[in-house]
């Protein structure tokens, strides 16, 4: 019986041994929301950015044509972390991008995690990720909340806007960002004068907003993202908050938000980015690029899922491996290349240091042209937006 049971073992050892040498290429999931309230956030445009990111690699690496596959996770971590599952499993996936959703990326980091595998962090932006669940193949590429308040809260409190009413997005992102506003305001001479808590995806803010209004707040900061944001814009115009002398700040806001809104209503909104089409030569030409694929201008998940996937695959080939801690390490040493973060380092934590830029939505007769929307206040460096390494509850960031 013993003897069987080795053989037994034996054979499955084989089995799994042939499976990853016969395995034909490298391949990469894009795992996003595709059909809901963050479609727009990153959605197939993502995937796009990751192909053309793999082309411009050259299409192969370690001898092996590079692959990618896709999948809609529907906002529900059960379902991501499935298909994750499945990919790193039964399917030869190495590495998954954007994880737009932060309930979402945190069940598939930690699958990652528990595999060896990479995850480039593009979409979410709980900075749970680099904190109390940080992982060492764990990346996040384009902003946190942490980041996101200090970047937009401080400036709007030092230009006056020293009350804030939240509407906030019931999960992990939302309730994270909700805490630091609530750190960021106060600490820089402001008060939090009441929330509201909403669900993912719902289509009547009105109470929300009524609440906002009666509490007199001068700022109403939205700690929301995809369609909950642009929904709740357009009905605080109907409302009449902005009339009323509130000004809304939008935490997340990607340029496909602004798009949907358009100027006439999205105009004055103040928020972070970590990239923008017109910043410069080097972004405008990838940018330019991008819309001849799809007829859209790029937002900052799509840029961020290019590079996080093109410094992945340049790791890859100087380790000489897929295998995800090697291919980690060799990442976390490399300096990054490209016009979305030029020169930028990343931590122990898995945090790109990248910087952000403050910006405000222009006033449709500031707007040359479609996506022309943007007016760059000033260049946030990462030093300035992204907490400090001894503020990090991680794991990988201690001696």
């Amino acid at each position: 019986m013993m003897l069987r049971g080795v053989l037994a073992a034996l054979m499955l050892v084989g089995a799994t041994f042939g499976l990853a040498n016969a395995q034909t290429s490298i391949k990469i999931g894009v795992l996003n929301d595709q059909s809901g309230p963050l479609a727009d956030f990153g959605g197939s445009g993502s995937v796009e950015a990751a192909k053309m990111a793999i082309e411009d690699f050259g299409g192969n690496v370690l001898g092996k044509p590079i692959e990618i596959v896709s999948a809609d996770h529907l906002n529900k971590p059960d379902l991501a972390a499935t298909i994750a599952r499945k990919w790193f499993d039964a399917d030869g996936v190495t590495a998954i991008a954007d994880l737009t959703n932060s309930a979402v990326a945190l069940a598939v980091q930690g699958l990652a995690r528990e595999r060896g595998k990479i995850a480039l962090l593009t979409g979410p932006g709980t900075d749970r990720l680099i904190n109390e669940d940080c992982s060492p193949t764990g990346f996040l590429w384009t902003f946190d909340t942490a980041g996101l308040a200090r970047g937009v809260a401080s400036a709007v409190v030092r230009e006056g806007g020293d009350s804030w009413y939240l509407l906030v997005a019931d999960y992990a992102f939302g309730h994270q960002m909700s805490k630091q506003l609530n750190q960021v305001v106060t600490a820089s001479g402001g008060r939090i004068l009441g929330q509201s808590v909403h669900p993912v995806n719902t289509s009547d803010f009105a109470s929300q907003l009524l609440a906002a209004q009666a509490s007199k707040a001068k700022v109403v900061g939205l700690a929301n993202a995809g369609s909950d944001t642009t929904t709740s814009l357009k009905q605080a115009a109907e409302f009449g908050l902005i009339e009323g002398g509130q000004k809304l700040v939008g935490l997340v806001i990607v340029l496909s938000d602004v798009d949907a809104l358009g100027l006439d209503r999205a105009q004055g909104l103040v928020t972070t980015q970590a990239f923008y089409h017109d910043l410069n030569d080097a972004t405008r030409a990838w940018s330019q690029r991008y819309y001849e694929r799809t007829k859209r201008m790029p937002g900052q998940i799509q840029a961020s899922t290019y590079s996080a996937v093109l410094h992945y695959l340049r790791a890859v080939a100087a380790a000489g491996t897929a295998d995800g801690k090697t291919v980690a390490d060799k990442m976390r040493t490399t300096t990054v290349d490209d016009f979305y973060a030029p020169g930028a380092k990343i931590r122990a934590d898995g945090r790109l240091m990248n910087d952000q830029y403050l910006i405000q939505v222009k006033r449709p007769a500031e707007s040359k042209a479609r996506w022309d929307y943007y007016k760059v206040l000033r260049t946030i460096p990462s030093a300035e937006a992204i907490s400090p390494a001894s503020d990090s509850k991680c794991s990988l960031m201690k001696p």
